[in-house]
């Protein structure tokens, strides 16, 4: 999981993968873009291009609106029972949201990401914050 508000956490998803991966092999990665609901995003969606290079599944979450934040969840244990149609039977009890997302903004950003998902994808992310 990386801080949309803070590059430096974007630009550590590549060895913090590549320590997991060396650590526990042939698991189930979800990688995601915390804090959507901060309207002063540094990571901007056609900067987020490592789920792609790596075949990983990627969701734009809030853990403070609890905007999408049981889809990695629901991601991991379908994958982990080998069961694409595995549901939750209840939701959990959480805490009222600490606060609101914009959801027209959240819906423009995902559209973002779905434009950027058809781009090629860069040779190197070093230079994305460039």
């Amino acid at each position: 999981m990386f801080d949309v508000t803070a590059r430096l956490t974007y630009k550590n998803v590549p060895t913090w993968h590549r320590d997991l991966c060396r650590v526990c092999e042939n698991i189930p990665i979800v990688l995601c873009g915390n804090k959507v609901d901060v309207k002063n995003r540094q990571v901007k969606a056609k900067q987020v291009t490592f789920h792609r290079k790596k075949n990983l599944q990627y969701y734009e979450i809030s853990a403070k609106s609890n905007y999408n934040f049981e889809k990695p969840f629901l991601y991991l244990a379908r994958k982990l029972a080998g069961d694409p149609n595995l549901h939750f039977v209840e939701s959990p009890a959480l805490a009222p949201p600490e606060v609101q997302i914009d959801l027209a903004a959240q819906q423009q950003h995902e559209a973002e990401l779905a434009a950027a998902a058809s781009q090629p994808l860069p040779d190197d992310d070093d230079d994305a914050f460039e």
